[in-house]
């Protein structure tokens, strides 16, 4: 096995099979899309931990059925729109931050922000460049919701005419992965880690998921050690990661370096099979 040094996973069947596909030139591969996701975190115990809110993806899905996520998901065109009030480092320093162009930059941000509104209910944005929305649970923030889920509305009009300002300022850049090249859905995806805004409150109203809540990183990986949740390797590395920090000041002031992290593909001992890679703790 070319990678033993490193922990493999064996690809079972129609996954084998396209990765074989791909790795011959049979069939060619995917170009990845622009994603954001983000770890919401809040403190536990007396700040002594923390806790990361994550959604289950229904069995039906096509893309990572019944794995434990966090909220996110593709760039939309209009998440590119520039009439939005803005506070934190400007598109250009997050494009230095994530490495992105500056329009790119601005766009995943948008996307981040308007992902985990759609998907947990709550907003990282405020009435100024030092506040933040207090509560967006109502039937008012629930119709905005749904307008951006489907699409009526974009995150800059809806920010517009609430006359809110988005906090860029509450993210911070964590890891950028893209899916190994013989997926067929592919993504680049810079992941980002936030702090549950005072106030405000996560609510299971993702129409992606089945299940939703706070976890512990330790308790995530422990269950996914006794088969109890199923972790994509991305996010279970991103959850080691999490538990190394230990508590929600240290997570939001971690140090990283983003480079592109693409889990490798090959094959050995006639089977498939999928690697992290190197210089990466895979704690399962």
């Amino acid at each position: 096995m070319s990678s033993a040094a490193r922990p493999a996973i064996q690809l079972p069947g129609m996954l084998a099979q396209r990765a074989r596909d791909v790795l011959s030139g049979k069939i060619p591969a995917v170009t990845p899309s622009d994603a954001a996701t983000v770890m919401l975190l809040r403190p536990v115990r007396d700040d002594a931990g923390l806790e990361v809110y994550m959604l289950r993806r229904r069995p039906t899905m096509a893309f990572a059925p019944g794995a434990f996520v966090f909220p996110g998901g593709s760039v939309d065109p209009r998440d590119a729109e520039i009439e939005v009030e803005w506070a934190g480092p400007d598109a250009a320093a997050w494009g230095r931050m994530i490495d992105a162009p500056a329009d790119l930059a601005r766009a995943l941000i948008c996307a981040a922000v308007r992902e985990t509104f759609e998907e947990s209910g709550v907003l990282l944005a405020g009435p100024a460049a030092d506040t933040v929305v207090a509560d967006t649970r109502g039937d008012g923030w629930e119709a905005d919701r749904r307008a951006l889920l489907e699409r009526s509305v974009s995150l800059a009009g809806l920010l517009r005419r609430r006359d809110l300002v988005l906090r860029s300022d509450l993210l911070r850049a964590w890891s950028r992965w893209i899916t190994p090249v013989t997926e067929e859905r592919r993504y680049d995806t810079r992941f980002f880690a936030a702090a549950l805004p005072a106030g405000q409150r996560a609510r299971d109203v993702s129409g992606e998921a089945d299940e939703t809540g706070w976890l512990e990183p330790g308790q995530a990986l422990a269950a996914a050690r006794r088969g109890e949740i199923v972790l994509l390797p991305p996010t279970a590395v991103t959850i080691g990661e999490l538990h190394a920090c230990g508590d929600l000041p240290a997570a939001l002031t971690a140090r990283r370096r983003l480079t592109a992290l693409i889990p490798e593909v090959f094959v050995a001992d006639g089977a498939v099979w999928l690697t992290v890679p190197p210089g990466l703790d895979y704690p399962l």
